[in-house]
């Protein structure tokens, strides 16, 4: 079977996105890298099937994504809840969130990233 993460194929995509990086990305991933979130490693540009996802923690299973208006488009949606669908089917989690919630509620986001660790299939509500 061929590998499923990070194919050789797609190594230099995987670099161009990561030299592409919007700065929602580059501001998420100062926070995430260095194991900077309750000590779970993060990836950036991780490969994964036929997908690039922005960050992708092996340890719990989970990939994160970062949408901008781009996403907003009713084509991109349907491609990205079929790419959702392919990472979940692999029994991964994926959270979404919108590259302005990096900068207006950081801390929040890291928050929302860190109740999924421990296996939750969705963070807990807010009280």
């Amino acid at each position: 079977m061929p590998p499923i993460h990070n194919r050789p194929a797609q190594q230099p995509r995987r670099r161009a996105l990561r030299r592409a990086s919007t700065p929602a990305e580059h501001a998420l991933w100062r926070a995430l890298k260095a194991r900077g979130l309750h000590g779970r490693k993060f990836r950036r540009q991780h490969g994964i099937g036929p997908y690039v996802v922005d960050f992708y923690c092996a340890e719990e299973q989970l990939v994160v994504e970062l949408d901008g208006a781009v996403h907003d488009d009713p084509a991109r949606a349907a491609a990205d809840a079929e790419r959702q669908g392919f990472l979940e089917g692999l029994g991964l989690r994926v959270v979404r969130f919108e590259n302005r919630m990096v900068f207006e509620y950081g801390a929040a986001v890291l928050a929302a990233i860190a109740d999924y660790f421990g296996g939750a299939s969705e963070p807990p509500p807010a009280v």
